[in-house]
């Protein structure tokens, strides 16, 4: 019996299995992102105990360490204890909710030619983990921020 033969007569053995294998290939691929992005490296010290209090919008883009792509999946928001970050829920499996103190932000702007403002936070004093997003998130983070903003370099 040849594999065509063995999915011929168990249709619904084949869909659960292959049901299984894109499932798994999904957590194996958003773990791969977390690990390289540096996001894991960020839950395991600023992992996000219980609601978020503050400003926060949906939807947003931002790049973290080695081409570690947040297109459009990002929810980032504010307040005065820290800078928030989640994911959508589809990407969540090793992405937990953050919240990185101020204290532990460093905040650098540039203009680009033709890109346009950008804003990279530098996240945890011994890590190092870089967040790039646009200046127009930034902004709306820094309004809810106040005071706690960090100083930009």
């Amino acid at each position: 019996m040849n594999a065509q033969d063995f999915v011929n007569s168990h249709p619904s053995l084949s869909a659960v299995i292959f049901s299984a294998y894109a499932v798994g290939l999904w957590c194996f691929v958003t773990a791969i992102v977390s690990f390289v992005g540096g996001w894991f490296q960020l839950f395991r010290k600023f992992k996000l105990v219980g609601p978020f209090d503050g400003v926060s919008e949906g939807l947003r883009s931002g790049r973290m360490r080695w081409l570690a792509h947040y297109g459009n999946c990002l929810r980032l928001g504010a307040n005065g204890d820290g800078l928030y970050l989640a994911v959508l829920f589809l990407f969540r499996f090793m992405h937990p909710p953050l919240l990185v103190p101020w204290s532990e932000i460093k905040v650098r702007r540039k203009t680009r030619w033709l890109f346009g403002e950008y804003v990279t936070f530098t996240m945890g004093s011994d890590l190092g983990i870089p967040l790039r997003i646009s200046g127009t998130s930034a902004s709306t983070l820094r309004d809810a921020a106040g005071v706690h903003w960090p100083q930009e370099a």
